[in-house]
């Protein structure tokens, strides 16, 4: 696709952009000052910020001088800052046509230097400041006071992570979440409607209702979720978004095992806003502050350092000896400094927490040489795209100042489809990232899978093994079992002392909280076995045991909800929160509700799992035999269309594909049900036998 050129700037447009990047810079500067600055005269000048203010650009204020004179302070508005932005790429529009120009005039013939593309690969060498999205201090102060007049959006953990790298350049060239336009141009092409490189869509998801109240043109202040304002964003574009194209598109397939197409159809908002974005301040992180960098604080340290090739390791897992190795030999390879570049924003649901994983590497990086070695933590929603993450991952270590990017095997996958296949090829990350490498301005460096030999004491890339050579290897399921039931890992995997803060997060099974999770028809009797399991547990003794029964949740946590699908569905993220916390702190929660729908089911999983094992139990009584019980006469009631939406007579139940166990009540007894779920407890280690 050929890049396409933004129309330069008229002289009008000019002169008031100049206006404008003079004001916000210096907004107390005298009126002499601006004007020499500007390059206009006094009275022009005038003339032009009245025009300003009356067009909604520029603010006036006063502030007391040191001689305690009011003096004039001007001020950018929320609505002249996204201008000031947009304004940018047409001067340096205007610019490169000059320098195209000057260069025919001397050489006779065009520079053939395309602004798009040549505009990235200028920004992206490691020495070059790099765009941000924010306002001045003093400009951000202003737009603060006027966000308190703006309808609010408050974002999302995901949207909190993509509106950082927006702000502070790690998404360059982005001015702000995608429009339409180009959102179909990256879902499509993954370009940008002007031809720019740009695989992932960046998108600002909302719900209907929001949507209907906001107006094009209109600005909203975008918030945390404590409510802090971190920018503003002018609605330029709204729409419902195709999300079955985009999955298929983006991820290779509309197949809800993989999280991110789980995430879109299920957790994100149904439709889209786009438009360009005004940084007011950066998200607050109260840990590891000392090492979280923006991407021009690392060209800084880059600069000082006299670094000039750098390459960057992602990972979003702890660091063992084959990392190590691999890091060394990607080092070498490329004849460049190493940034460990781990993501601790969100990744794969299941995945060690990025505490956890930062206290790991911290814990290793004097096993690397200080003087050619750096850290630091990217605040990226990882969306595990694997092709186009590689791609995207590449883009956003060149904002960074990395001239060089480690593409693992099956780089960003997801692991298996619905199918029980890999959703990705194990070398099509690489493949799609030499396509575009020129482009991206990053030179990759190939993942070697790294074995140990055990004759050589030392690893080998797989296909470099001497031959004869015994070979080593612990995969990732192999290091969880061995966590799991408290086993030896040896030295010749890990450290000892990741070894040691993986077991403080992640004790052995039986020293873990865990959920066992019910779900079954109205009647099947899932409320009586769960009482009797708690019983037997408590028996047992060693960890407190809480029960979470449907009807107690009902009428104490969610007696406001009624029995529509999304009160249902509100009611088991509720009993799964407190499950997860009952879990995080080493109890048992015993949970059972009807949860009819699957997407929320599995939801619940994700949110239990970060912090120990869920188990899904099917309590798979016939709807003929739960009728037959049923005491409170609710089915007949149903059948006469007096009760709404009953689960199994006028609303659906989505039964378990794969539960951890099923239990069949119809002729066996409450004990014995109980009884199967302590075997099955004791099978996967949750318990002593």
């Amino acid at each position: 696709m050929i890049a396409l050129k933004p129309a330069p700037m008229t002289d009008a447009e000019e002169r008031l952009f100049r206006l404008l990047r003079q004001l916000d810079l210096v907004p107390f500067a005298s009126q002499r000052e601006t004007a020499a600055a500007v390059g206009v005269s006094l009275g022009r000048l005038n003339a032009q910020i009245k025009q300003a203010i009356t067009d909604g650009y520029v603010s006036l204020g006063e502030r007391r001088g040191a001689d305690r004179r009011s003096r004039v302070a001007y001020g950018l508005t929320h609505k002249g800052a996204a201008l000031k932005a947009r304004l940018i790429d047409r001067f340096l529009a205007r610019k490169f046509a000059e320098y195209d120009a000057l260069h025919a005039e001397l050489t006779g013939q065009a520079s053939g230097y395309p602004f798009t593309l040549n505009r990235i690969s200028t920004m992206q060498n490691n020495l070059s400041p790099i765009p941000e999205l924010y306002v001045s201090p003093d400009s951000a102060q202003r737009l603060k006071a006027e966000a308190g007049e703006l309808v609010s959006h408050d974002l999302t953990p995901r949207q909190i992570c993509d509106l950082e790298l927006l702000m502070n350049g790690g998404f360059y060239p982005l001015k702000g979440f995608l429009p339409e336009a180009d959102y179909n141009s990256v879902v499509s092409d993954m370009r940008l409607s002007d031809g720019k490189l740009w695989p992932m869509p960046i998108t600002l998801d909302v719900s209907e209702k929001f949507a209907d109240s906001i107006e094009l043109g209109t600005d909203i202040a975008l918030r945390d979720q404590e409510g802090v304002i971190l920018a503003t964003m002018t609605v330029t574009d709204k729409w419902v978004p195709n999300k079955q194209l985009e999955a298929e598109k983006v991820f290779g397939a509309d197949d809800s095992a993989h999280p991110a197409v789980n995430y879109l159809h299920n957790t994100a908002g149904a439709v889209y806003l786009g438009g360009p974005v005004t940084g007011i301040q950066q998200p607050v992180h109260y840990d590891f502050r000392s090492r979280r960098d923006t991407p021009n604080e690392l060209r800084a340290l880059f600069r000082k350092l006299g670094w000039r090739k750098v390459v960057a390791f992602q990972t979003r897992n702890p660091l063992h000896r084959a990392h190590q190795e691999l890091t060394f030999r990607a080092a070498r390879e490329a004849q460049a400094n190493l940034l460990i570049h781990p993501v601790v924003g969100m990744t794969k649901p299941g995945d060690v927490d990025h505490f956890t994983r930062v206290r790991c590497y911290e814990a290793v990086l004097d096993q690397y040489p200080a003087s050619t070695t750096s850290m630091s933590l990217l605040n990226l929603a990882m969306r595990m795209a694997g092709p186009r993450e590689a791609v995207w991952h590449g883009l956003i270590r060149a904002n960074h100042g990395c001239t060089h990017f480690i593409v693992g095997r099956d780089h960003a996958g997801p692991g298996k489809n619905s199918a029980g296949k890999d959703f990705y090829g194990p070398y099509d990350a690489q493949e799609l990232f030499k396509t575009y490498q020129d482009e991206i301005g990053v030179e990759m460096v190939d993942f070697k899978h790294m074995v140990y030999v055990q004759e050589k004491a030392q690893y080998f890339p797989a296909d470099e093994v001497p031959e004869g050579g015994t070979v080593l290897d612990i995969s990732g399921t192999e290091l969880r079992r061995r966590l799991a039931e408290g086993l030896e890992i040896p030295e010749w995997f890990s450290f000892p002392q990741v070894v040691t803060e993986l077991r403080r997060t992640r004790p052995a099974r039986s020293k873990q909280g865990f959920t066992v999770f019910f779900t079954g028809f109205s009647g099947s009797g899932k409320s009586t076995i769960a009482n009797a399991l708690m019983v037997k547990l408590m028996e047992m003794g060693g960890r407190p045991v809480t029960l979470l029964d449907g009807d107690i949740v009902r009428k104490n946590l969610s007696s406001e909800l009624g029995f529509s699908k999304e009160h249902r569905d509100l009611n088991i993220r509720r009993i799964g929160y407190v499950a997860s916390e009952i879990t995080k702190n080493g109890g048992i929660a015993i949970c059972a509700p009807i949860a009819p729908y699957a997407t929320t089911r599995r939801a619940v999983r994700e949110d239990i799992e970060q912090f120990g094992a869920f188990i899904e139990v099917h309590v798979a009584t016939s709807i003929e035999e739960c009728e037959r019980r049923d005491r409170k006469g609710l089915y007949k009631l149903a059948r006469e269309g007096k009760i709404k939406e009953f689960t199994g007579i006028s609303d659906p139940y989505d039964v378990p594909a794969n539960p951890e166990l099923r239990l069949e009540t119809e002729a066996t007894e409450v004990d014995n049900c109980a009884h199967q779920v302590i075997l099955k407890l004791e099978s996967m280690g949750l318990i002593a036998g």
